[in-house]
Order: C-alpha cells, then structure tokens, then sequence
C-alpha cells in the first residue's frame, strides 16, 4: 500500500503522537498540502498547542474514538501495535502508516532532497545546511529533531526545490526516503535494541547509500572507520569529505582556532570553495560544517553563502546550548547520549577557559547503557566533577536490571543521585565560580539545570 495516495487534499489524517518532534511539523506540513488533520498526543506540549492554533484538533490520551472518520493513520516509532488506536484503525481496516514513509513520499516533490545521516551529529549539520540554504535564498522545506533558532522551530515549509531532513537509522526509517543527496557522517554501534551489532548498523546505512539515485550523491566522512566500511565497493563514486586527507573530495586546511572557534578553508578538489569561521566549537563541527558545505557545493550553492550561513550558526536547540550562570558558574546543555558524543562535547569542554568542568548525565534507556556501558565509562572519565542521574527509560522497560548506581561503581568521585530533584541539589551544592557545569542526555536532565536557574534568581 502506498501512502502517496493518501497526501492528497480532502484526505482525513490521524496522527497517533503528533506533538513529536518530526511529527509536529509533518502535521503542519500535510495541513498546507490541504489534507484534514487531526491526532493525539499523551501530553499537553508547546507543540499540541501550535497545532491547536492552528486548528488541528488534538486529543490528549490515545484511545480508539479519536480516530474519528479519518482515511489513514501515521504514527511515530514509539506508537506500538497494541496502542489502542492502532489496534482500532486495524480492526477497521483504517490504513496504518509509519511517520518516516511520510516523510520519504513528501520527499518526492522535491528536486533536491539532502538527507543527512550518522550516528551522531545529524542535528547540528542539518542545522548548518539549513543556514547554508536560507543565506543562499533558495527558501528550503526543513526537518531536524531539535529546534534552531533561525527557524524558531524544528522545520520549515518553503517553496523552492529543496528539502533538507535529519535522516534517522533507527528502526531503518530513513529506509524509507528518497534522498538525491545522502550524507554519513559516522556509522557507530548504538540503537543496540533494534540493530543486532555494529554489522547490521552498516548493513542500514549501506542500504540508505543505495536509494540515491543515478544522478545523485553520497557524501561520507573518509575520517571515519565505520563509514569507509560501510561504503567499501558501493556502485557509485562517493564525495569524501576529511579534516586533513588532502585526498578527500573536501576538506578543511589553514585551520586556525581563537578562543575555541575554529577558521579554515573549504577547499574542494584543490580549489577554495569557502573560508568559513564558527561560532561552534570542537572538531567535531569542523566535520559537521564540511559535510553541510560538501552537500551545498554539490547541490550548486556558492561559497560565499556557505560562509555566511555557517557564520550565523551558533548551535541547535539542546546541542551545547546556554542556558544560564548560577554562582558565577555558566550552565549549558546539550543532548549527547551516546559515549561518541560524549567524547566531543567533553573534549570541546575542555578546550574552553574554564576552571572544572561539572558534567550532570542522565544515560538514554537501558538497552544503550548495558550495550556501550564500558565506553561510557571511558568517557565520564574525562569531567572534573561527575554526576549521574538514573536511566532515563524512554521506550524501555528495564528488563536487564541495569542503573546508573552501576556505572557509578566504576568512576572515582562520582556521585549517583536517583531523582532529578537530587541532581539539582547536588549540583547547587558543588557550583563554584569560574566552572562549565553541563547537563547532558537525550531525556529530561535539561530540568536539572533549569531548576538550578530558577534557584538562582529566587
């Protein structure tokens, strides 16, 4: 069954989970294709609210009755079969959708399609492309699973050629887009709850490399191990991008850094494309911005847009985000939940001016924790001050018994607290002046930290 059928206007959609971060957008997305939207959400949101404003409906609770007379259904990975309204849209025959499908068949109205994979950096170069695109005029549709504050939201509905989507392997839903320009920017073990090893992972992103087309493009980070593995024999030339490999398609040279940002060339195939200076720190967005200009320049943008778009960059929603100072400490955020993000938010951290890092983590579902748990060791070695929040579940039960007590018992000096209100107090307590503190995890060790804020205006 093909959704494409259904995105028509007059069609009635129901969105099971529609305040998510892909499926609020594409909620709006369908409305301005003149679709009927309706959904529901567990929760009241920022997002329910917006779409309400907008005059979708949207019931709060999940439950069969909300399907209403709807034609078809599209939820959200986390949305099971035993949901009671997919359960009721299959009793009645109601179409059921996955989200990403979605997305892939609305991909294909545009000429260009820059889809940007990995395991991790998707956000933030999705972003840079984004800024890239806007400063180049060329009014882009964009998904992203954070917010950036050019778009005062996670996406955009433009009128030119152009989508640019954060492409997600899990539950291989970016098997399921059209992308004329594939980017992979690392390929790592995670998402070990529904891959079965770091094998499979390539397997996904292999398959994800072969949906460009004839006259597409893949673009890959030569960089990196898991991403030339990946791609050894592909049937079609890949657009390599690398920090220092002078046989890369692009790379960077003449890096110069200044108080922890970073300007360097852009140089393509031995000619200057872009001399670029970020308002990001850490290598690690040197690759990102290479990858996002490597898709610019094969896509026609000129470099001086790059330049200019990746000069108003100044991070994603949730990635290195500052949030506040509390006792002469400055509190930032950021979403990294794997032990390779970790590695380069805190080797970043420690390249700034400041006295002790205090690193607050909240480790992402059991699953990852048990999988990489001697990798995240490793890198929660490397703050000053260490504490952990316990696992924050997501879709999980927690079948393996596992806490972050656990990874505690490992790491000398750090402190396990099993509530988020004990965070807050622990880290109220060891705030000095002069210190990074950052609340890190993809779950809702951000409150830690705002909380803290909070204290500190009272």
């Amino acid at each position: 069954m093909d959704i494409s059928s259904y995105l028509v206007p007059g069609s009635r959609a129901h969105l099971a989970g529609i305040g998510g971060v892909s499926m609020s957008p594409l909620a709006e997305v369908l409305h301005g294709m003149g679709l009927t939207v309706q959904g529901s959400d567990m929760n009241l949101s920022p997002a329910v609210e917006h779409l309400r404003s907008l005059d979708i409906p949207v019931a709060i609770g999940h439950a069969a009755d909300n399907l209403g007379d709807c034609d078809f259904v599209i939820r959200t990975a986390a949305i099971h079969d035993d949901n009671p309204e997919i359960s009721g849209a299959v009793t009645r025959g109601i179409p059921v959708f996955e989200r990403a499908q979605a997305w892939g068949a609305i991909m294909k109205g545009y000429q260009n399609a820059l889809c940007i994979s990995g395991t991790h950096g998707k956000t933030t170069t999705t972003a840079m492309a984004t800024h890239i695109f806007m400063a180049a005029q060329k009014d882009p549709t964009v998904m992203i699973g954070g917010t950036l504050e050019l778009l005062h939201s996670g996406y955009r509905v433009g009128k030119g050629d152009t989508i640019i989507a954060e492409s997600c392997e899990y539950c291989n839903s970016f098997l399921s887009f059209f992308p004329t320009v594939a980017v992979i920017l690392n390929v790592e073990a995670d998402h070990l709850d529904f891959f079965r090893d770091l094998q499979d992972v390539q397997r996904s992103f292999r398959r994800f490399a072969e949906l460009v087309p004839e006259r597409g493009h893949v673009v890959a980070n030569r960089d990196d191990a898991g991403a030339r593995v990946t791609l050894v024999g592909l049937d079609r030339p890949v657009f390599w991008f690398s920090l220092n490999d002078e046989t890369a398609d692009c790379r960077a040279a003449n890096l110069a850094w200044n108080n922890g940002l970073p300007s360097f060339d852009v140089v393509v195939r031995g000619e200057t494309y872009a001399r670029v200076s970020l308002n990001v720190g850490g290598e690690h967005n040197v690759m990102n911005a290479l990858a996002a200009a490597s898709g610019a320049y094969l896509l026609g943008i000129p470099g001086e847009a790059v330049a200019r778009g990746l000069a108003t960059f100044h991070g994603a929603g949730r990635r290195f985000e500052k949030k506040g100072e509390y006792n002469g400490a400055a509190v930032y955020d950021d979403y990294a939940h794997h032990p390779g993000e970790l590695h380069a938010l805190l080797a970043m951290a420690k390249t700034l001016p400041y006295k002790r890092i205090v690193c607050a983590f909240q480790p992402h579902t059991y699953s990852r924790t048990h999988a990489l748990f001697d990798a995240f060791v490793r890198e929660l070695r490397l703050p000053d001050v260490l504490i952990l929040a316990e696992i924050y579940a997501a879709r999980e039960q927690n079948d393996i018994g596992i806490s972050s007590a656990d990874l505690a018992a490992r790491i000398p000096g750090a402190v396990y607290c099993p509530t988020l209100a004990r965070v807050t107090e622990t880290l109220r307590a060891v705030a000095q002046p002069g210190d990074l503190i950052l609340t890190v995890g993809a779950g809702d060790i951000y409150k830690a930290g705002e909380n803290l804020l909070k204290d500190g205006e009272a």
